[in-house]
C-alpha cells in the first residue's frame, strides 16, 4: 500500500491519520465525562485534566496536519456510483467534522488557559495563554466544548453508520478504502 493516497484508495499516512484521531476524540471523550465525575480527594482530580489537556495539544496539532494532508495528499475519487447527494452530504458531513473538532480543540484551550496560565503538555513544553480573563470565559468555553464534543461524536457515529451502510447494505468498497484495501 502507498504512503500517499492516489486516485483509489486512501495510503498509509491518511489511515493512520483518520484512526488515530478517532480513536483520541472517542478516548477524549470518555475521559472528559469520567473526570468530571471525581471528586477533589481523588489521585485523578488533577491529573486527568492535565492528561485531557496534553493530550487535546497534540490532537490540534496532528488535526492540522490532517488537514494539511488532504491537500498535499488528496482523498480518492468518489466511487462512480455514488448519487449527488452522497457526494455533497459526505462533503458536508467531513466539513462539519473537521469545524466540530477544532472548535472543540480551540473552546478546551480557551477554558484551560482562561486564567493567563499557559498548558504544559507532558512537561515537553508549554501552549501559551493569548487569550485569557475575559468575562466568564471558562464558563462559557465550558459548555460550548460539552455540547460540540456530544455533537462529534454523534456526528462521527452517524459517520461510521454510513460507511456500515456502504458496506453491508450497498457491498460497495467506501469501507475498505479506509482500511487499506485494494479496489478492483
Amino acid at each position: 500500500m502507498p504512503w500517499r493516497n492516489n486516485s483509489a484508495r486512501y495510503g498509509h499516512i491518511s489511515i493512520l491519520l483518520h484512526w488515530g484521531v478517532a480513536l483520541a476524540v472517542y478516548g477524549m471523550f470518555a475521559l472528559g465525562l469520567w473526570m468530571v465525575s471525581l471528586g477533589y480527594y481523588d489521585v485523578w482530580y488533577h491529573r486527568a485534566p492535565d492528561l485531557h489537556k496534553g493530550i487535546g495539544c497534540l490532537l490540534f496539532a496532528v488535526l492540522l496536519f490532517r488537514i494539511l494532508w488532504r491537500f498535499i495528499s488528496p482523498p480518492p475519487r468518489p466511487l462512480s456510483h455514488y448519487s449527488a447527494l452522497t457526494r455533497t452530504g459526505a462533503t458536508l458531513a467531513h466539513l462539519a467534522l473537521y469545524v466540530l473538532l477544532l472548535s472543540i480543540l480551540i473552546s478546551g484551550y480557551l477554558i484551560s488557559t482562561a486564567d493567563g496560565q499557559p498548558i504544559s503538555v507532558f512537561g515537553w513544553f508549554s501552549v501559551p495563554a493569548v487569550l485569557s480573563g475575559l468575562k466568564d470565559q471558562a464558563d462559557i468555553a465550558g459548555d460550548v466544548h460539552f455540547y460540540l464534543a456530544w455533537g462529534v461524536v454523534i456526528l462521527s457515529a452517524l459517520h461510521a453508520l454510513a460507511a456500515l451502510k456502504h458496506h453491508f447494505i450497498d457491498g460497495d468498497m467506501t469501507l475498505k478504502r479506509m482500511l487499506g484495501r485494494r479496489i478492483g
